[in-house]
C-alpha cells in the first residue's frame, strides 16, 4: 500500500467525523499552547531578570562592610556596620585584574528646590563609577576626577529623580542642568541627568542623585574614613574569581582576621546573582511547563480513545481490507499515520494559539515573553510522540482483527 494511500484514508477518516476530530484535538491544541506560551513567558523573563541585573555593571564585584566586631550584644546587621574604609578601597586598585574601581557613600537625604522637593538615595561616588555600573549620560555630563579632587558642589540626577523634581521637558518641565539643588542644606549645581535604566526597589539607579565623594564624606556624612561600598570591576568575566579571592585575602589580611567565617565585609560576585536568578527562572519554567503538559497526557487519553472508538467503528472495513490483502502493518500503519497526523496538525495550531497568547500577555499584561527555535521544535516533537504512544496500542488491536470475525461484525 502506498504511502499516499494511506495520507488520503486518514484524510478521508478524519474528515468523516469533522465534531469528534475537532474535540479530541482540543486536548493537544490546549496543551501545547500551554506549554509554548509558559516557556516563552518563563525564557522572557530569564531574560529580562538577567539584562537588568547585568545592567548594573558587567564585571562586577560589590565589596560591602559586614557584621561589626566587638560593638557590644547588639549587631547592627550586615552592611549597616562602618568595617569598610577608603584605604580598603585604595588597596584593591592595587590588586591585578582590577579595570576600574568606585568607593560609594550613600544615605537618603530629602533634596529641595525651587520646583519641588523628595526623598532619594544620594550616592557620593567617584568618575569611574559610570563606567563600572554603565550609567548613560542623557544630558549635561557625570562626575570628573577634578570634580572629586576639588570638592566641587555638583550633583548628576537619576532621570526618575529628574523627573520627579523639575518634571519632564517633553510636558513642560524645566531642564535640570544648571539648576540647584539643596541637600541636607548644601547648595549643589546640577551638570547632568543619567539615561533611564528601568530599575525599581531601593537601589534604582534612576532615582538617585550622585555627587563627588569628598564633597559627600565633609558635607553630608560628616567623615572621611568610611565608604558604604565599593564596586570593582575585573578587567575580563574569567577573571572575577580570582579576583574575588584576592579581595577577600586582601581584606582579612587588612582587617586582622584570620578566620573568614567572622569576616567583616563581603564580597558579591555579579556572575553570581546572574547564574542563581537564570537558575531560579529555569527551574521555574520547566515545572510551569510540566504542569502544562499535564493536558497534553490527558489529549494524549483522549486520542487514544477516539482511535478506539474508530477501530470499533470500521471493524467491517478492516474485515473487508485484509480479505482484500491488506496486511497487518498496512492497517497498523493506517491507524498510526491517521493518529499522527491529527496530533500535528494539534500541535500547528497549538504552537500559533501558544504565540497568541504570548504575544497577548507581553501586550496586555505586561509580561516579557520570548518564544524560541527550541520551544517550537519540542512542540512538534512531543505532537509526533504523542501520536505514536497513544495511536499504538489502536493500530496494533485494528491489525490483530481476524478477517473473518471482522466480517461477521455486527
Amino acid at each position: 500500500m502506498r504511502l499516499s494511500d494511506i495520507f488520503e484514508e486518514a484524510y478521508h477518516a478524519l474528515s468523516a467525523n469533522k465534531a469528534r476530530s475537532g474535540l479530541t484535538m482540543l486536548g493537544i491544541v490546549i496543551g501545547i499552547a500551554s506549554v509554548i506560551a509558559l516557556i516563552a513567558v518563563g525564557q522572557g523573563s530569564q531574560q529580562s531578570i538577567t539584562n537588568s541585573i547585568e545592567s548594573i555593571g558587567a564585571n562586577l564585584l560589590t565589596v560591602r562592610p559586614g557584621f561589626q566586631r566587638n560593638a557590644g550584644p547588639v549587631s547592627g546587621g550586615r552592611g549597616s556596620a562602618t568595617t569598610l574604609m577608603l584605604e580598603d578601597a585604595q588597596a584593591i586598585a592595587e590588586l591585578g585584574e582590577v579595570a576600574a574601581i568606585a568607593p560609594e557613600l550613600d544615605g537618603r537625604y530629602q533634596v529641595v528646590t525651587s520646583a519641588g522637593n523628595t526623598n532619594t538615595q544620594v550616592i557620593a561616588t567617584s568618575a569611574p563609577y559610570a563606567e563600572i555600573h554603565k550609567i548613560e549620560i542623557a544630558e549635561g555630563e557625570f562626575l570628573s576626577d577634578a570634580h572629586v579632587s576639588n570638592a566641587s558642589r555638583v550633583a548628576v540626577l537619576g532621570s526618575a529623580t529628574a523627573a520627579d523634581i523639575f518634571g519632564d521637558p517633553a510636558d513642560g518641565g524645566e531642564d535640570p542642568i544648571g539648576k540647584t539643588v539643596r541637600i541636607k542644606g548644601v547648595n549643589f549645581t546640577v551638570i547632568g541627568v543619567t539615561t533611564s535604566k528601568g530599575g525599581t526597589g531601593f537601589n534604582n539607579p534612576d532615582d538617585a542623585i550622585y555627587v563627588p565623594l569628598t564633597t559627600g564624606q565633609k558635607l553630608l556624612a560628616g567623615q572621611s574614613t568610611y565608604v558604604s561600598t565599593v564596586g570593582v570591576e575585573a578587567t575580563t568575566q574569567k577573571a572575577m574569581t580570582q579576583l574575588e579571592t584576592d579581595i577577600t585575602n586582601l581584606l582579612l589580611e587588612r582587617h586582622g582576621i584570620s578566620d573568614p567565617t567572622s569576616a567583616d565585609f563581603s564580597v558579591v560576585n555579579q556572575s553570581d546573582i546572574v547564574e542563581t536568578a537564570s537558575a531560579t527562572t529555569r527551574t521555574l519554567t520547566l515545572l510551569l511547563a510540566a504542569v502544562a503538559g499535564i493536558s497534553l497526557v490527558v489529549g494524549g487519553i483522549g486520542i487514544m480513545n477516539m482511535m478506539l472508538t474508530s477501530v470499533t467503528e470500521r471493524t467491517r472495513e478492516i474485515g473487508l481490507r485484509k480479505a482484500l490483502g491488506a496486511t497487518k502493518r498496512d492497517i497498523s500503519l493506517q491507524f498510526l499515520v491517521e493518529a499522527v497526523v491529527l496530533t500535528l496538525i494539534s500541535g500547528v495550531v497549538g504552537i500559533i494559539l501558544g504565540w497568541l497568547v504570548s504575544v497577548g500577555l507581553t501586550k496586555f499584561a505586561g509580561l516579557v515573553s520570548q518564544i524560541t527555535l527550541l520551544s517550537v521544535v519540542l512542540a512538534f516533537g512531543v505532537s509526533a510522540v504523542i501520536g505514536i504512544v497513544f495511536g499504538y496500542y489502536p493500530a496494533r488491536r485494528a491489525s490483530g482483527l481476524h478477517p473473518i470475525e471482522a466480517l461477521r461484525y455486527e
